[in-house]
């Protein structure tokens, strides 16, 4: 690319714009998972929606495909040439408390958003872990901490400023565009890039959340156990259990250091009394090494689960599951028991309640109907040998588990041969599947926008 390019792109952004070799271009193309980076011809750190649309029609006259990234949790394919834009930079919030409503650009993170809503006795429907970026994790569909009690993030979706292959700047609304407000929501970045979101909040001062934690050889049937429970919850009760394998380390808390540990995480939106009542069957399971509930200001509720905010390299999958009975949990067991297995997490999550119903507006978020979601995250290292090790633990797993699946869900899918087109399509049904190719044909047909979970441009028919 020609620096009379770059010169002309530069002066029709307030942000930088950067390329290889430049100070700070390595900086800005890395995101949260460390296993695969960008390396983009050039990268504009948009400060505004105009900063994006100048990408993004500087891209296509040049034929080059477009990534977006705000924190690169949701890494899927890396940019090994092409136009990436960058939305840290845009960290705009608006909180209206009459209409329980918030807007955000495309940069803010949950950590920025929800003490902005507290101070009204509001919340957004986020997720476990603060510093994941609202509105692309609300384009995956958003699973959020208190989904059993609310559904989905992408259902309160009221509005939507966009960014299209053609350069143009849309305002998306149910009622103004519903195809493309339909095919955003659930679509990710296949359709455009999202520079700003409107979504409703939900009255949330206060729940009663922790963990429980047991060691995994102490509690050989605590997985039965916790599904068997989950039938007799109701949606207020927001849960999901974990097998940890913490290392042998100074820096972990003694009682987890070097333990395989269940942590079986709980956000219920009742009193603390029916949340101690409800918890009850879970704490005669076995001996805890840990139980740490309480009642808590929502504004906490990212303790519940302690996401690490440290970046690091790591392979995922998932697997929407009709339920872990006895033939599914051995399957799984025998994998990460085997003596060879990796280190890795594994997390299973209560689905149903207010999850498995339609939105007032329909959107692509699909796979309504499951009652668990498996997710399985391994970290990586420098090794080539232990990564490739790891790939093939995943690869072996979820093969086994496919009896039992029914399909994928965006957000927590890995990268690189775990993010191709066949298995992004898994994500969805086959008629929708079929609907947003024929929409991606109409909004991007030269699939500018591919660097990601891609669909194709196909007829829709």
């Amino acid at each position: 690319m020609e620096r009379t390019d770059l010169d002309f792109l530069a002066a029709r952004c307030e942000g930088p714009v950067l390329w290889p070799g430049q100070e700070g271009y390595d900086e800005e193309r890395t995101g949260f998972n460390l296993a695969a980076q960008h390396r983009p011809e050039v990268i504009v750190g948009a400060a505004r929606a105009d900063d994006v649309a100048a990408a993004v029609a500087f891209a296509v006259a040049r034929g080059l495909p477009v990534a977006v990234q705000n924190t690169g949790h949701g890494f899927s394919v890396p940019a090994e040439s092409g136009l990436l834009v960058t939305t840290r930079r845009m960290t705009a919030v608006r909180v209206d408390p009459a209409a329980r409503s918030a807007y955000v650009e495309a940069g803010v993170r949950f950590e920025q958003l929800v003490p902005e809503t507290a101070r009204h006795g509001l919340a957004p429907l986020n997720g476990s872990a603060p510093h994941v970026g609202v509105v692309s994790y609300t384009l995956g569909g958003g699973l959020p901490l208190l989904g059993r009690t609310h559904g989905w993030a992408a259902d309160r979706v009221l509005a939507m400023d966009v960014v299209t292959a053609d350069g143009e700047r849309r305002h998306v609304t149910p009622d103004a565009e519903p195809d493309l407000y339909w095919a955003l929501l659930g679509g990710r970045d296949n359709f455009g890039i999202v520079t700003g979101m409107e979504f409703g909040l939900v009255p949330a001062v206060r729940l009663y959340g922790g963990g429980l934690f047991y060691d995994a050889e102490q509690a050989p049937g605590l997985l039965e156990a916790y599904a068997g429970w989950t039938t007799t919850v109701p949606d207020e009760m927001n849960s999901s259990v974990a097998l940890i394998p913490f290392p042998d380390d100074p820096q972990v808390p003694e009682l987890m250091r070097g333990r395989r540990v269940w942590h079986v995480r709980i956000a219920f939106t009742g009193s603390a009394e029916d949340g101690t009542r409800l918890v009850e069957p879970l704490r005669r399971v076995g001996p805890r090494l840990l139980e740490d509930l309480r009642d808590m200001p929502y504004e906490r509720n990212a303790d519940i689960h302690d996401d690490p905010p440290v970046p690091m390299p790591w392979a995922a999958d998932n697997v929407f599951l009709a339920g872990p009975d006895g033939e599914t949990v051995r399957t799984l067991l025998k994998h990460i028991n085997d003596e060879a297995a990796p280190p890795a997490i594994v997390e299973v999550r209560h689905l149903g309640g207010a999850l498995s119903r339609r939105p007032a507006h329909p959107n692509a978020v699909g796979r309504r109907d499951a009652p668990f979601m498996l997710a399985v995250l391994v970290p990586l290292t420098n090794d080539s040998a232990a990564d490739a090790h790891a790939f093939a633990f995943l690869r072996h797993l979820f093969e086994e588990l496919e009896p039992w699946g029914s399909g994928r869900f965006l957000n927590f899918m890995g990268h690189g041969a775990a993010a191709d087109q066949e298995r992004t399509r898994t994500a969805y049904t086959p008629d929708d599947h079929k609907r947003l190719a024929g929409l991606k044909a109409a909004y991007d047909p030269r699939n500018t926008f591919r660097l990601n979970y891609n669909i194709a441009p196909g007829t829709g028919a």
